[in-house]
C-alpha cells in the first residue's frame, strides 16, 4: 500500500528570496523552514529576475521554477503540479495569478504573505512628502508618528493601492500579517474578518545567552536595503540632521551605513572626515551588528515590523528608532533602546545610550526579553502550520463565511483574467 503523498506547497514569489538583503526575504525563508519541518514538499516560482543575493533553494530540496506574467503556460504548470496550498508573496502576485489558481486548482488553500501593508507604507510616505514640502527643515514628526487609526484609515482608503491590496486580502483564504498593529487596522477600520488574518511575525531560532560586551564595541550602525524607500529616507535624515548632532557630542564616533544594492546617490554621501561611512552590502550582517555599540533606525515612514531592529536585539545591540520603527514590535514590554520623534531627540538618546554602560546593558536585556516573549520560532512556526491545517479542514465553510471575498473574486478576477488574456494575445502578435 502506497503512503499518502506529502502536502505540496507552491509559493509564487514577487522576487526570489534574499534573506541577507531584506527582512521580507528573511521572513519568507522562516516560513519555508516551518513548512519543511512538516515534511511538506515545496515549489518556489517567480516571474522576477534572479538577484545577486538569492538564497539557494535547490540545496534545501525546493524546486525552483521561473514563470511568466500574462502567459497561459502557468495554467499547464499549476494543473500538472496540483498543489494543496498556494502561497502568494505580496498582493500583486495574487492579482496576477490568483484567478488562474482558482480556475485550475479550486481546492488549493490560497494564502497571502503580505510582508507589510504596502498601502499603509505608501500613505505614510505621501504624508511625509507633504510635510517636508511645507517645511524642508522640519525636525519634529510627532504629528505624523501618532495619528489615530481612523485618521490613518482615511489617508489610505481612497487610494487605488489600498483598494487593490485590501481586495486581495479578502480574496485570499488566509493572510499572514507580520504586525499586530496592521491586524488591528484591518479589523477595526477596514472591517476585515479576523478569520482571514494570522499573526506571523519575524522568527528567531534561539536567543544567545552571551553578547559582545559594551567595552568591546564602538561606533554606530545603520543597515537596510537601499531599494526600500523608508531606508533611503532614513539615511538622508541621518546625514543631514541626526548625525551632525551626534558628532557634536562624540567627535570621534563613526556611523557605518550598510545596505544591499547601494546606488551612486548613497555612495556620494560617504564622508570619512564627518565619520559618515557608506560601506555597501554587509557579508555578515550579524557580525557587523555585534561589533556596533548602537543601531540607528530613524524611520520616518514604513509599515510592518523591522528586520534590522530584530537583528539588533538578536546581537544585543541597543537601538534608537521612531514610533514607526517600533510599531507592532514590543506589545507592552519595555523597548530595547529608545523611541523618539525628532532628530534632536534621536541624537540625544543615541549619545546617552552610547555613553552610559548601565542604560546600554538594560536596553540589551530588554531586547533579549522581547525576543523570548514574542519572536521564537518554536512558538510561531507550529502555530502557522496549525492555522493552515485548520483552514484546509474547513475550507468550504471557511469560504462560504467570506462572501465579500467570493464576490470580489467573481468580479475582479474576471476583469483581471480578460486583461491578462488580452495582453497575452497582443504579445503573440509582436
Amino acid at each position: 500500500m502506497s503512503s499518502p503523498r506529502p502536502t505540496h506547497v507552491l509559493i509564487i514569489g514577487y522576487v526570489w528570496p534574499e534573506p541577507r538583503s531584506s527582512a521580507a526575504g528573511g521572513h519568507m525563508m522562516q516560513i519555508i523552514e516551518s513548512f519543511l519541518q512538516q515534511g511538506w514538499q515545496i515549489t518556489f516560482s517567480s516571474p522576477a529576475g534572479v538577484g545577486e543575493h538569492k538564497a539557494d533553494l535547490a540545496v534545501m530540496g525546493i524546486d525552483e521554477v521561473a514563470i511568466e506574467l500574462n502567459n497561459s503556460s502557468f495554467d499547464t504548470f499549476i494543473s500538472e503540479l496540483a498543489p494543496d496550498i498556494v502561497l502568494f508573496d505580496r498582493f500583486m502576485m495574487e492579482e496576477q495569478f490568483g484567478w488562474r489558481v482558482e480556475k485550475h486548482c479550486p481546492n488549493a488553500l490560497r494564502v497571502l504573505e503580505t510582508s507589510d501593508l504596502q498601502s499603509l507604507r505608501d500613505a505614510r510616505h505621501l504624508q511625509l512628502k507633504a510635510r517636508l514640502k511645507q517645511d524642508p527643515e522640519q525636525d519634529d514628526f510627532s504629528s505624523l508618528f501618532a495619528p489615530a487609526q481612523r485618521a490613518t484609515f482615511e489617508h489610505m482608503a481612497d487610494a487605488d493601492l489600498a483598494q487593490r491590496e485590501i481586495a486581495a486580502i479578502y480574496r485570499s483564504d488566509l493572510n499572514l500579517m507580520i504586525s499586530e498593529y496592521e491586524i488591528d487596522l484591518l479589523v477595526e477600520q477596514f472591517q476585515v474578518p479576523e478569520a482571514l488574518l494570522h499573526w506571523c511575525p519575524l522568527m528567531v531560532d534561539r536567543v544567545p545567552e552571551q553578547f559582545v560586551p559594551y567595552e568591546q564595541r564602538q561606533h554606530f550602525l545603520s543597515i537596510g536595503n537601499f531599494r526600500h524607500a523608508p531606508n533611503w529616507d532614513a539615511v538622508l535624515w541621518m546625514k543631514t540632521h541626526i548625525w551632525p548632532l551626534i558628532r557634536q557630542q562624540l567627535p570621534a564616533a563613526q556611523l557605518h551605513v550598510y545596505g544591499a544594492y547601494t546606488p551612486p546617490k548613497a555612495t556620494a554621501l560617504h564622508n570619512p572626515a564627518q565619520g559618515f561611512h557608506v560601506l555597501n552590502w554587509a557579508e555578515d550582517a550579524l557580525a557587523v551588528m555585534s561589533s556596533a555599540r548602537i543601531c540607528l533606525a530613524p524611520l520616518r515612514f514604513g509599515a510592518g515590523i523591522k528586520g534590522k531592529i530584530a537583528d539588533a536585539m538578536l546581537c544585543g545591540t541597543p537601538n534608537v528608532t521612531t514610533p514607526v520603527g517600533a510599531e507592532g514590535m514590543h506589545g507592552d514590554l519595555p523597548w530595547a533602546g529608545a523611541v523618539e520623534q525628532s532628530a534632536s531627540a534621536i541624537a540625544q538618546a543615541a549619545v546617552e545610550l552610547y555613553r552610559n554602560p548601565q542604560a546600554w546593558q538594560q536596553a540589551q536585556q530588554n531586547g533579549r526579553a522581547l525576543l523570548q516573549a514574542r519572536y521564537l520560532n518554536t512558538l510561531h512556526g507550529p502555530a502557522l502550520v496549525q492555522r493552515i491545517e485548520a483552514c484546509r479542514a474547513e475550507l468550504e465553510q471557511h469560504r462560504r463565511n467570506n462572501f465579500t471575498g467570493a464576490m470580489l473574486r467573481h468580479h475582479q478576477h474576471k476583469s483581471t483574467q480578460y486583461m491578462s488574456q488580452w495582453i497575452e494575445a497582443k504579445n503573440r502578435t509582436h
